[in-house]
């Protein structure tokens, strides 16, 4: 307080921001002059910046005629540079050095903590500067001299030899090619010395016009310097807290944030992760982990994250293997970069680890041999892409690291399916590259049936009817009563095994038999979802022993497999042959043994009474070249359902009747012809999948 008392206030000045010459304010810092010589007598000839490198050349005129100024010297420098002759390229004109050069240089590379102030009735205008610009004199015309003397040098030597010996000789000339520049000596070239001169001489010059203290536009510039408004909106900058304005006074030290121990840059702690936004971070987490279930993924990413935007991210840098998320290849891999073990470029490699990725969505198990061969890339790469995703084992190949994920695939069918259309085209592009054939597009069979729930073998599902059979043995016995009482079969037709059950044979010149080659994988060597009994001599198709079957048991047949057929049929509209023994099959495993089913189904019987329930065949035109099965090529579909679709299903079956692949838009044209409706791009898919929802699924229709 006693301090305070002795230094009184004594005025208080308001304080104004001018900003009509903000970023255009340089502070020139001239030399010293002689005493003698005052700024009005220095007169600006010429004047010329480079703006980017904030660099000034002035070229000022020199005062002959003070009594300071030495003329000897004056001339003895204009007879150095220039020589004797007199031209318009001579720097001194007037055989005299009355001009002198000044060149800038940066004062200071921080100038924002300076202004230029000026003081008017009691007010204080700062204007901050853009640069600060120290000017020395250049001393070119030295150079310039020297250079003079070098060439009355080199022609005085060149004078001695006559003028026979004026030939040119004939010199041998070496000619060199330039090894291609790598990254690092390119850098190095960058950062050079050399190179930043070039770059700074690259500038061209702007040439400025100089106007004296004393002109009118100076004085109407200088205007410039007080603030426009004093209202408080345009000088807020000026209206701080004490702490900010300390802190503006004393910023922090820049070395001390560069102190702190940096990590590796490829390590990146959780903390530091959620700083960064959720695409960001989804991006670092798979590229790092390479596979990822979604829960894990979630757990991660900290509580309060919005699954859905999650699931949005996560499918811009990974791909759905197996219910789990793989990252993309690309992401791994991007554009520009190579091979560190064979130097194949990021194109071939994503290839290829995307043909790996497709491989593990068919199975479970991936063998490194064949990914080579098709891929034709070198060991070390074909090991890293199964090293990212897989696990190798003994004796068996690679099996893909993670269960498969249920419980994702049963919450997010929507993904599911969207992925599955994302690896048909993957599939599609893979073909076109590679050429595969189709024992690479079959997934083989192994010794243990994968953890995936849909692929269940034939066998299982036979152990899981009998077994249910056993819990309701009761009820099933009466139903078999029952139907016992109904057919008033024989005895021995009553007591039927199922192991002595065979499936009618057909004579093979009038047509084919049932083929159930294409479920061998599913059934484990079931006919028709029967195991044939052991040490029977008896043909696959063979009868039942004992002849034909009672007129009661044909109907009781006939009732169940039109049944069969037309539940089937309304549900699926459009089926090919070899699907529809599939779900023969499937629906035999679901029965209980004695069922009447049993009796033996031809594909004859089969093909008929898909005609009696009202389907039709249709002769689809499939190229010559397929490779889909006889039974692949028959298609049949149900032409009146009886619902609001009949009559568009009728025109995209005639459609197809006439080319297998057709355009969307002939479609939607089609069909807005023949059936008076404009339908928009949304209603033609809808029809599309009401009306062929599994013709689309079969692969010799994709």
């Amino acid at each position: 307080m006693a301090n305070e008392e002795d230094d009184p206030i004594i005025q208080e000045i308001d304080v104004f921001l001018a900003r009509s010459l903000l970023e255009k304010l340089y502070l020139f810092q001239y030399p010293i002059r002689p005493a003698s010589m005052t700024y009005d007598d220095v007169t600006h000839l010429s004047a010329k910046i480079k703006p980017k490198q904030q660099k000034v050349e002035l070229e000022m005129a020199i005062d002959t005629l003070n009594p300071n100024y030495c003329r000897s010297k004056g001339e003895q420098i204009a007879l150095n540079v220039d020589g004797t002759c007199t031209d318009e390229s001579s720097t001194y004109s007037s055989k005299l050095m009355d001009k002198q050069t000044f060149c800038s240089s940066q004062a200071a590379s921080n100038v924002s903590r300076y202004a230029a102030a000026v003081y008017k009735k009691g007010e204080l205008h700062l204007t901050p500067l853009h640069g600060i610009l120290q000017l020395r004199p250049s001393f070119t015309y030295l150079d310039k001299a020297d250079a003079k003397h070098r060439e009355r040098e080199a022609a005085n030597e060149g004078g001695d030899s006559s003028q026979d010996e004026a030939e040119d000789d004939v010199k041998q000339i070496t000619v060199r090619f330039s090894r291609p520049e790598t990254e690092q000596a390119r850098q190095r070239r960058v950062q050079s010395y050399e190179f930043l001169q070039k770059r700074q001489a690259e500038e061209h010059w702007v040439h400025l016009h100089y106007y004296g203290l004393k002109d009118s536009r100076s004085e109407h510039e200088r205007q410039y310097l007080f603030s426009q408004g004093h209202g408080l909106a345009e000088n807020t900058e000026l209206i701080k807290s004490p702490s900010e304005y300390l802190m503006m006074l004393m910023p922090p030290s820049v070395e001390e944030e560069n102190d702190k121990p940096m990590a590796p840059s490829n390590v990146l702690s959780m903390a530091q992760l959620r700083t960064l936004p959720l695409a960001d971070q989804i991006k670092i987490l798979m590229k790092n982990v390479k596979v990822m279930p979604f829960a894990n993924l979630m757990s991660l990413l900290g509580s309060g994250t919005d699954p859905t935007a999650v699931l949005r991210c996560v499918q811009q840098v990974a791909l759905l293997v197996q219910g789990n998320w793989v990252v993309k290849s690309d992401v791994l891999y991007p554009k520009d970069t190579s091979s560190p073990h064979s130097g194949v470029p990021a194109e071939v490699l994503c290839r290829g680890r995307d043909f790996v990725m497709w491989k593990f969505t068919q199975d479970r198990w991936v063998v490194r041999k064949e990914v080579a061969a098709v891929t034709k890339l070198c060991p070390e790469d074909v090991k890293d892409f199964l090293e990212h995703m897989s696990v190798a084992r003994i004796n068996k190949g690679w099996e893909f690291m993670l269960p498969y994920d249920e419980d994702f695939v049963k919450k997010h069918p929507d993904i599911v399916q969207r992925q599955q259309m994302l690896w048909m085209g993957i599939q599609a592009k893979l073909e076109k590259v590679y050429n595969l054939l189709k024992e690479h597009l079959t997934p083989k069979k192994q010794e243990a049936q994968s953890a995936h729930p849909l692929l269940v073998s034939g066998e299982q599902r036979v152990n899981m009817a009998k077994a249910k059979v056993k819990q309701n043995y009761g009820q099933l016995e009466k139903e078999l009563q029952k139907q016992k009482a109904e057919m008033k079969c024989s005895e021995p037709s009553a007591k039927m095994d199922v192991a002595n059950i065979r499936i009618k044979e057909e004579p093979l010149s009038v047509e084919e038999p049932m083929d159930t080659s294409a479920l061998e994988s599913l059934n484990n060597g079931l006919v028709n979802g029967l195991h044939p009994a052991p040490g029977s001599g008896e043909p696959v198709n063979g009868h039942l022993p004992g002849g034909h079957l009672p007129g009661g048991c044909i109907d009781r047949v006939t009732q169940e497999l039109k049944a069969f057929v037309s539940s089937t049929f309304k549900k699926q509209f459009v089926l090919t042959l070899s699907e529809l023994k599939r779900l023969f099959n499937l629906h035999l495993a679901s029965l209980p043994p004695g069922h009447t089913l049993f009796s033996g189904i031809s594909d004859k019987m089969l093909q008929d009474m898909v005609l009696d329930t009202g389907c039709k065949q249709i002769l689809v035109p499939f190229p010559p070249q397929t490779a889909a099965s006889p039974d692949e090529l028959k298609v049949y579909a149900l032409w009146e359902a009886g619902d609001t679709y009949d009559q568009h299903r009728q025109v995209l079956l005639e459609i197809f009747s006439k080319n297998y692949r057709v355009r969307r838009n002939v479609i939607q044209s089609q069909l807005s012809q023949e059936c008076g409706e404009d339908l928009n791009k949304q209603e033609v898919d809808r029809v599309l999948k009401v009306s062929f929802c599994s013709l689309w699924l079969d692969p010799i229709n994709a």
